[in-house]
């Protein structure tokens, strides 16, 4: 018997089990060691999930199109997208921080928003395929979210430190703004999302088998 047909979880502050109702899906308890509120499954996660998604990758776009940074010196100012800064550093031979900033700016929120899509659309249509790969992968998005920020913290670095009064000056764009909005996005779906979800069907699966 799994823990859900016997109303248990674990509280999702410190993991201790809770016994909760189980007359509907809102019912909730509190868990009597740190008096946290538990449900069976976090309350509309499906719904939460996709609109925080949706929001990520419509924040992605001008994210990669509008300048990430400007910098301003006595030959004039110039501004630089994600793309157009990974080019440059490929240019001028920097392959690591191209690497770097490709990676975390690019290929890291690409494949989280691709990962949570294909674990809503799976959970959504019940799916009894790879369960135990979808969890490795819900995992792995929560492992390489953390890294998303580089960018950010990339910008933020040289603004703060490449301040040379009126011989340069660098000051984050618009872009900057919306990628930090795209890395809050899909945390905030990431955390959303419910990986039990993936095991609630295991009796119809097993009775397929």
């Amino acid at each position: 018997m799994r823990a859900i047909e016997r109303g248990l979880t674990d509280c999702p502050v410190c993991q201790a089990i809770v016994k909760v109702p189980m007359a509907g899906t809102d019912d909730v308890a509190y868990c009597s060691r740190c008096d946290s509120e538990v449900h069976i499954r976090k309350p509309d996660a499906i719904q939460k999930t996709w609109a925080y998604l949706l929001a990520s990758i419509v924040f992605f776009i001008p994210a990669n199109v509008l300048p990430m940074m400007h910098v301003a010196t006595f030959a004039g100012t110039e501004s630089d997208t994600i793309m157009s800064g990974v080019l440059y550093f490929i240019d001028t031979g920097a392959y690591l921080i191209a690497f770097v900033i490709f990676t975390a700016s690019i290929f890291v929120p690409i494949l989280k928003i691709l990962i949570l899509i294909y674990l809503l659309i799976s959970v959504q249509k019940s799916s009894c395929q790879h369960r135990k790969r979808r969890k490795k992968l819900y995992v792995l998005t929560e492992v390489i979210g953390r890294w998303s920020m580089v960018d950010v913290y990339v910008v933020g670095t040289m603004v703060a430190l490449v301040h040379f009064g009126a011989l340069t000056e660098i000051k984050p764009g618009m872009g900057a703004n919306f990628f930090l909005l795209v890395v809050i996005m899909t945390m905030l779906s990431a955390m959303s999302f419910d990986p039990k979800l993936i095991w609630d069907n295991t009796k119809e699966c097993n009775a397929r088998q």
